[in-house]
């Protein structure tokens, strides 16, 4: 039995004082309030909150961060021009450079409070073009196992090139399956996932699965209970081409064709007219919304401003790893729509401040992505936690009512001194516990894939 003692710690019911968290096996098994006297802990804590999901990664994509900010040759630089240059370094990735990246990738969200991610996977063949020995999957579970973060694998299926294509093109064909061997690799996962390991399932798109294969990995979505995650309208082009060969937008056509509910996760979902915005509300399904990313592609805003008045549930993620930091991803979600509304305080719907709603609703969104249940400081739920220093200036004279507005608002080195996750202190001091190898074999993957700058 580990029992840590918080001075403050944020319960589902709200902030709490005096707080002792019993944990086993991985597990919160009891919680205790206004403890009447002090008794002994394992450790003694100033501000403990829950652990979040990063509900959308492509891990492999942090060999990328910071390395294509410079002008293509097209007349005008989009997400599109940036594909070419993922596609350049998938073509390079083998399993052992992978678990480096991969490793890198899940330190560094430890260190910065999230306790969980969802691996949107789809690189499933090695240089050689082999996939029937999942060494890729392979590498992002050894990266999981070995960083110590609850991963979510999110198998997803990638078929074609385009809405008008049969087939992938050539620097496609490492993502590329046929729709059996798909389920049949989504299958072999499932059946191996153990401990800190669950499976989900998806499609990359609409535009790279065909609806015959979206509905057979549905059904096993269905059948299993696995968290259904997809791509969607992330680019106006996308639209574009989904409405010239379906004859309809991306979310509308999706809304109307499935049954669309709490088991899906839209990731981006970024261009919606009004009626898509409120149906897809009304679903219970989960938007997983990336700022960063979305603003380093020059994707667009979502409309954050009426989709959460009309009941919609949201979760954020890391995606392309040019920031990884869940308390930055808040921020620049509200700042984005503050500047298109030229108001302040958007996201505050239910709760008068915008820090602990957001807050919220990215814990039980995340939640939700992930397939979870049980989650946050609550007897059940899984030992996923956060210890704040609770001394530090940014948290100087704040309260209940604004700590989480300040983690928020307060500036970008997050006072992070523990993380946990499954009973075991993953970060302590304010760094990964393998924080010296992981960098040492991140930088000489960079080197043996040709990434270092001239």
């Amino acid at each position: 039995m580990n029992r840590i003692l918080a001075r403050r710690a944020l319960l589902p019911t709200g902030w709490a004082e005096d707080v002792l968290l019993s944990i086993h096996d991985g597990e919160i098994v009891e919680v205790a309030a206004r403890v009447p006297s002090l008794p002994a802990a394992d450790l003694s804590a100033g501000i403990v909150i829950p652990g979040l999901t990063n509900a959308h990664s492509h891990a492999f994509q942090r060999a990328l961060a910071g390395r294509t900010e410079h002008r293509s040759a097209a007349d005008r630089d989009s997400f599109w021009t940036w594909r070419e240059r993922m596609y350049a370094l998938t073509g390079r990735l083998d399993p052992g450079s992978l678990t480096a990246i991969a490793r890198e990738a899940y330190a560094e969200m430890l260190a910065a409070g999230y306790t969980s991610v969802a691996e949107f996977h789809y690189l499933f063949r090695d240089p050689a073009g082999r996939a029937e020995a999942d060494a890729m999957f392979g590498a992002v579970r050894r990266a999981a196992a070995d960083s110590g973060i609850r991963l979510i694998y999110v198998p997803v299926l990638y078929e074609r090139a385009g809405f008008d294509a049969d087939a992938p093109e050539a620097r496609q064909r490492r993502f590329a399956m046929d729709v059996e061997s798909f389920l049949a690799h989504q299958e072999r996962a499932a059946d191996g996932a153990s401990g800190r390991v669950t499976v989900g399932i998806g499609g990359h798109s609409l535009r790279a699965v065909s609806e015959e294969s979206l509905r057979r990995v549905a059904a096993r979505a269905a059948a299993s209970g696995a968290p259904l995650h997809i791509h969607i309208a992330e680019q106006r082009r996308e639209v574009e081409d989904c409405l010239a060969a379906y004859g309809s937008r991306p979310v509308r056509w999706l809304l109307d064709r499935f049954d669309v509910g709490e088991q899906w996760c839209l990731v981006h979902a970024t261009h919606l007219n009004e009626g898509e915005m409120h149906d897809l509300a009304a679903s219970g399904a989960v938007v997983c919304l990336c700022p960063s990313t979305e603003g380093n592609l020059g994707d667009g805003l979502f409309p954050l401003e009426r989709f959460l008045p009309a009941g919609g549930r949201i979760a954020i993620g890391s995606d392309s790893q040019v920031a990884i930091n869940p308390f930055e991803e808040l921020r620049w979600l509200e700042y984005g729509q503050r500047l298109i509304s030229e108001t302040r305080n958007v996201a505050s719907v239910e709760d008068p401040h915008v820090g602990r709603e957001l807050f919220r609703r990215a814990l039980a969104g995340g939640a939700q992505a992930a397939g979870q249940s049980r989650f946050g400081l609550a007897p059940g739920a899984p030992a996923d936690l956060v210890v704040l220093d609770a001394e530090d200036p940014m948290l100087a004279g704040h309260g209940p009512a604004t700590l989480l507005d300040a983690l928020l608002f307060s500036g970008y080195r997050v006072p992070i001194e523990r993380v946990m996750v499954h009973g075991e202190w993953k970060v302590t001091g304010g760094r990964h516990v393998d924080r010296t190898r992981t960098a040492r074999d991140f930088a000489a993957a960079l080197a043996r894939l040709g990434m270092e700058s001239p």
